[in-house]
């Protein structure tokens, strides 16, 4: 999967608004791969990085398709 701004990521996850989103990582309340992210425009990929917001681990969403 390609990477995406941490912003991105976390509103896909947690379903926030963009400035809720921008402010989490700005607050200082993100961590890619143990690194604290403090600044908009970072990127990851949510399937390969551990991205963590307030210690909690953020996963990618998972789709169940039904046929």
């Amino acid at each position: 999967m390609e990477e995406t701004t941490q912003v991105e990521v976390i509103r896909k996850v947690d379903e926030a608004q963009l400035t809720k989103a921008e402010k989490i990582i700005l607050d200082g309340r993100v961590r890619v791969n143990g690194q604290l992210i403090c600044e908009l425009g970072s990127k990851a990929d949510p399937h390969h990085d551990h991205i963590k917001v307030d210690g909690k681990l953020i996963r990618p969403q998972q789709f169940e398709y039904h046929l």
